[in-house]
């Protein structure tokens, strides 16, 4: 059970609030008394001394009662009430010393009575309550037997006497009982702040990774252009003039596009509301811009789809795969450039939609383009989201595709 705030503790017990360590007898675990402490515990003085004095005035009846005797209990009654101070200390110590005195004392009455309440508010039924209240019950029956109470009869005392202790432990337990519900509420109120908690960072760590992975997605395909036709220019500073003016366009194509495509996530990041004026998605409709800008920065691509109509394709079963085959595009532009690469499309409703990006070994010596090798990672991830699945790996020619399959709901 956690600890209660300052805000809470005057509901709860010091029992519940700080339970105090086995073997612990230096305080060094309980709490301090607050002022709402010190109050009840007046008033339990108060209400304790009241019920002596009346049990004194009826005792005073008696023939027999000696002016010694009365000193007596007079004396053991006001031990008895200054003890309650510390029923916070030792309330089991105490309610059992005072369930003795009360046997030969019945101006104590009083002091056991809250003793007993104190009890059953700071200790479980069982074993301690329930002894300590046996105990009591047999001391309410004895006690008219040894000091007997003159203004009543024998039968009338111990029944009074009986049902005292029953209200005393009965009210005791009920308020210990409604202090652990108050302490078990509060307990899954803060469980539930904490897991309420826990959501909000899991759903922003799954935005941000989508949004990453988005990002390398659409950015990755788009500098790969760059970093491909500056890497010519750079290596054939004598290419003909035509060829260095197409890959000034595309270079230029390619930074514009990367510039709207960074422009639009950092808009969704922003604000929601700015996602209104975003360019639409890309779907499987879209694939066939996708293969001729590839073709248009020098790709050898050969699209092979089979799928009826690439409309009828949910727009986010056909955004992956757009995604799926623009990540693929990208890897063999870096990793096998003037490889022909075949992006074959098939499926249809119900049986789900594949797609496969294959090409063969690259020709000759591969300049080295840096990668994080997130892309792939990001595909399977992507795949795996939409209830798909991913494969990827080396053909036996040297190759290299990428397979996918992604349903498409009937």
């Amino acid at each position: 059970m956690t600890r209660a705030g300052p805000e809470y503790r005057w509901l709860l017990p010091s029992a519940v609030v700080a339970p105090e360590l086995p073997g612990d007898r230096s305080g060094r675990n309980r709490p301090r008394r607050t002022v709402r402490d010190w109050i009840v515990d007046l008033c339990a003085f108060v209400c304790a001394v009241l019920i002596g004095m009346l049990a004194a005035d009826a005792m005073t009846k008696a023939a027999d009662y000696s002016e010694t005797l009365q000193a007596a209990d007079q004396l053991v009654g006001a031990l008895a009430c200054c003890a309650l101070w510390l029923r916070r200390r030792w309330p089991v110590g105490l309610a059992w010393v005072l369930v003795a005195v009360t046997l030969v004392a019945p101006v104590a009455a009083g002091a056991v009575l809250v003793a007993l309440f104190g009890l059953a508010v700071h200790r479980p039924l069982k074993p301690t309550v329930a002894t300590v209240g046996a105990a009591a019950l047999l001391t309410s029956w004895v006690q008219p037997v040894v000091r007997p109470d003159p203004t009543t009869g024998l039968l009338a005392n111990a029944i009074m006497g009986s049902l005292m202790v029953l209200l005393a432990m009965g009210w005791g337990m009920l308020v210990r009982a409604r202090r652990q519900l108050v302490a078990a509420l509060r307990e899954r109120a803060v469980r539930a702040e904490e897991e309420a908690a826990l959501r909000a960072e899991n759903a922003q760590r799954l935005a941000r990774e989508a949004i990453a992975r988005e990002m390398h997605d659409v950015l990755a395909h788009r500098l790969t252009l760059l970093s491909v036709h500056a890497g010519a220019l750079e290596f054939r500073p004598d290419a003909p003039p035509a060829e260095v003016a197409r890959a000034a366009g595309v270079i230029r194509d390619s930074a514009h596009e990367a510039l709207q495509d960074l422009r639009q996530i950092i808009g969704v990041l922003r604000s929601p509301d700015e996602g209104a004026e975003d360019r639409p998605q890309p779907t499987l409709a879209t694939l066939d811009a996708l293969v001729a800008e590839s073709r248009e920065a020098g790709m050898k691509v050969t699209l092979d789809s089979r799928v009826g109509d690439p409309e009828a394709v949910p727009a986010a079963t056909g955004r992956n795969a757009y995604r799926i085959a623009q990540e693929a595009l990208t890897n063999a532009r870096k990793h096998a450039p003037g490889a022909e690469v075949t992006v074959t499309v098939t499926g249809r409703p119900g049986d789900g939609l594949a797609v496969e990006v294959r090409n063969p070994a690259p020709l000759g010596e591969v300049p080295r383009v840096p990668g994080s090798g997130q892309g792939l990672i990001g595909l399977t991830e992507r795949a795996t989201l939409a209830g798909g699945r991913l494969e990827h790996g080396r053909t036996p020619g040297g190759g290299f595709e990428v397979r996918a399959w992604l349903p498409w709901p009937s």
